[in-house]
């Protein structure tokens, strides 16, 4: 579901292919409800292993992160901060990861590839990146770490299973059509980037 609260663009999991419709790069988002965290070792896993992640992601959010966490009586746990992971290490398994699990918005840092690209146009999914250097301000935002699993794979490793609120501010890089916001901006860099160095070369010619 989307909400507009306050001026501020708030999906609400479960997340439907019809809520990202309206979603373009460069929108500014926040998100509410479900998010877990999920990096290399999950992906492969589940893309090269096979194995049937043991969170419910449909509709829902990952992040690539590994969090600190502080372990509480009772099996509980409390997360201390959860800097994001650079997506980009995701990015040859991400294609698969999404058809196989439904997961309808991607959280990370920095931009992905074409084959995430490929992905949010095929199954109607987002990449958003959340600002490096802000992982207490992102704990601030989990409400409740609901279960952990794959435990075995360590703190920054596990299946964190969030509920959140408001956790942003995320800039979507890739919406749902496949546009890549840093491929986009890349090209316009690069042709801003000829046009000055022509300027600056004509001004420094006399050198030799």
């Amino acid at each position: 579901m989307l909400e507009i609260k306050n001026g501020k663009k708030i999906l609400v999991t479960p997340v439907t292919a019809e809520d990202l419709k309206d979603i373009k790069i460069g929108d500014i988002i926040y998100l509410s409800g479900s998010l877990t965290t999920c990096r290399d070792v999950a992906h492969r896993r589940v893309v090269e292993a096979g194995r049937q992640i043991p969170v419910d992601v449909k509709g829902a959010a990952i992040l690539h992160a590994g969090p600190i966490i502080r372990s509480l009586p009772d099996d509980k746990f409390e997360m201390v901060n959860v800097g994001p992971t650079t997506s980009m290490r995701m990015e040859k398994f991400e294609y698969e990861f999404t058809k196989r699990t439904g997961v309808r918005v991607i959280v990370g840092k920095g931009g992905m590839g074409p084959e995430t690209a490929r992905a949010c146009k095929d199954f109607g999914a987002i990449h958003c990146v959340f600002p490096a250097g802000n992982a207490v301000v992102a704990a601030v935002c989990v409400e409740e770490i609901v279960e952990a699993q794959w435990r075995d794979l360590g703190m920054p490793e596990t299946l964190w299973h969030c509920r959140v609120k408001e956790f942003g501010p995320l800039i979507v890089s890739i919406d749902s059509q496949g546009r890549n916001y840093f491929e986009e901006k890349k090209v316009e860099y690069n042709k801003r980037r000829e046009e000055q160095l022509a300027k600056i070369c004509k001004e420094v010619s006399f050198i030799k």
